[in-house]
């Protein structure tokens, strides 16, 4: 056997199954290995990309996908995806190339120390320096992705390793790791956490993508049913639960993080999403009980009233189970409880929906977000998967379209991420082909990795690709500079007034469409879902004006300057 074959093997054996990359010297004959061995190949246009849809599918599946590249710059590309899904913590695995083992230190073509690059955001990096091990390697490789908090890991095969070649009967394969450890919260801390809930006036529920990751809806479901709390879903934690369940209160996001004397986090992290728990956002002496399989974020930035280190599905079914069984429990919680407390909610809710509500609908032309994606939320086909990208798009979009099921939004995630929608949108429908997949994003997010769209084209993806294109302004601006005979002095936000990208989608064989009023939109919108599904991508002219509906709260929470006076 060659090396590629015991790679490509290696990997097989551990149910690994996709893989996207670019490949060159001294990967080419490692991806050609990869399809031989029943691998799925997907060659993109860029290694970042690449690295995107890698950790996509990790999110998906809760099996790493992998990135295969080159050396030298091809894996710094690959680092991007690396570092997101480290931020993240989803499951992918980046395979690099690297110059000759008989070169190190000699200038030779590509060569990096790549293996430090890789280690501050991988939770396993290694560089193969003997065949034999690389069964090993990457059976260790897939177990540190999944295993405890799932991340990226590492391999380096430097060139002349990839050429040798070995006897198969010195080739140990392992078997397949599946085996992931689970623990539970001790029954203690389950009581003293249900004891706190119930006996709060003014409780809530966060859910966190963690919970989606780890696929709970069912028992995330059976808590809430069961207490009757009021839950909040944080932007990928969306569908975990339907948006539209009575008990949401996505709407007063800000009214119910800001007067909750209690919170139980499933699956959330109290950073920058979550205003780091602290106030003014959140009440001072707030309680928080946080489910998370990673001690290190106990006790970040607030201190926790309960910690409940586990698998979240085990410690949900404790609570289930406890609740169940304990009558005492059970009647402390009910549909009427916190009556007053559910009814502010209520309330903020019904405001801020009719806010938004009058805001959608505008008729007018140049289109804004909320009228340009009512439109588009009004013609979504059931079972869809959502991408979102961008500023004021991704935000305002998950704030009109609902998901009803877990894993069906996708967008920017704890890094801020731009780049990804794309990416993230191959991903979900390779894994998902029955599943309509919609992206929503920005003109400039598009933009990042906009040649993606021959990717998508080439493997036959029918991923539909709304463009909110609003000249490049990212949060609204009072006037427009005209430039155009002096390009240099074009503010740092703007691109070219409304580009004509439904062309490219035109020009590499899908689908294009140019919409600049709703009534557009909308023929658009019926003509694409009452087909069947090709790759389409619909150029939205928005006013480069718009932007989001005043927030009671900046959204990134910043430290204000304390004067030494």
């Amino acid at each position: 056997m060659d090396t590629n074959q015991v790679i490509a093997r290696a990997l097989a054996g551990q149910d690994i199954k996709y893989c996207f990359g670019i490949v060159g010297v001294p990967v080419i004959e490692l991806g050609v290995a990869f399809q031989a061995e029943g691998i799925n190949y997907y060659g993109c246009r860029n290694e970042q990309a690449a690295s995107y849809s890698a950790q996509a599918v990790g999110y998906l599946t809760r099996r790493p996908g992998i990135c295969l590249c080159v050396s030298g710059p091809g894996m710094i590309h690959g680092m991007a995806g690396v570092a997101n899904a480290w931020s993240n913590g989803w499951p992918m695995i980046l395979i690099a190339g690297a110059s000759d083992i008989s070169q190190d230190g000699k200038g030779g073509f590509q060569e990096s120390n790549q293996l430090v690059l890789a280690q501050q955001y991988c939770k396993y990096s290694y560089r193969v320096t003997q065949v034999k091990q690389i069964p090993f390697v990457i059976e260790k490789a897939v177990r540190m992705s999944i295993q405890g908090r799932p991340g990226p890991v590492y391999i380096e095969f430097p060139g002349d390793i990839l050429n040798q070649k070995i006897p198969e009967e010195d080739v140990q394969f392992l078997p397949l790791f599946q085996q992931v450890a689970k623990s539970q919260a001790p029954i203690e801390n389950i009581q003293k956490s249900l004891q706190l809930l119930a006996e709060a006036k003014k409780p809530l529920v966060i859910i966190g993508k963690g919970a989606a990751y780890a696929q709970s809806e069912k028992e995330v479901l059976d808590f809430i049913n069961t207490t009757q709390l009021p839950f909040l879903p944080t932007p990928m934690g969306k569908g975990v639960i339907s948006d539209k369940h009575e008990l949401c209160v996505g709407p007063a996001r800000s009214t119910a993080l800001g007067q909750a004397d209690v919170i139980l986090l499933i699956g959330a992290r109290l950073n920058w999403m979550l205003h780091f728990g602290q106030a003014p956002r959140f009440q001072k002496n707030v309680k928080i009980l946080q489910i998370d399989i990673l001690p290190e974020e106990f006790d970040q930035n607030v201190r926790g009233t309960v910690n409940l280190l586990g698998d979240i599905t085990s410690i949900l079914n404790q609570f289930n189970q406890t609740l169940k069984e304990d009558t005492n429990f059970r009647n402390k919680f009910g549909k009427n409880k916190n009556q007053e407390w559910k009814n502010i909610l209520a309330d903020k809710i019904a405001k801020n929906k009719k806010v938004s509500q009058d805001l959608m609908n505008f008729n007018g032309t140049p289109m804004t977000y909320y009228s340009s994606l009512n439109v588009i939320n009004q013609y979504l086909p059931d079972k869809f998967i959502y991408i979102g990208e961008g500023a004021n798009t991704m935000d305002i979009g998950r704030t009109i379209i609902n998901q009803i099921e877990p894993r069906t939004k996708l967008d920017a995630g704890t890094y801020g991420t731009m780049g990804i929608g794309l990416p993230f949108a191959i991903a979900a429908q390779i894994v998902h082909p029955e599943r309509p997949v919609i992206a929503i994003m920005g003109d400039s997010a598009f933009g990042f990795s906009g040649m993606e769209i021959e990717t998508a084209i080439r493997y036959q993806l029918p991923l539909i690709i709304f463009i909110i294109n609003n000249n490049g302004i990212s949060m609204g601006v009072e006037e427009m500079p005209e430039k155009k005979d002096r390009p240099l002095d074009l503010a740092p936000y703007q691109l070219g007034v409304q580009i004509r990208y439904e062309k490219l989608a035109e020009g590499l064989g899908g689908r294009g469409f140019l919409a600049k009023n709703t009534q557009e939109l909308e023929s658009v919108c019926k003509q694409i879902f009452s087909e069947k599904l090709q790759f389409t991508i619909v150029n939205v002219i928005i006013d480069p004006f718009g932007s989001r509906k005043p927030q009671e709260h900046n959204w990134l929470t910043k430290e204000e300057p304390k004067s030494k006076l």
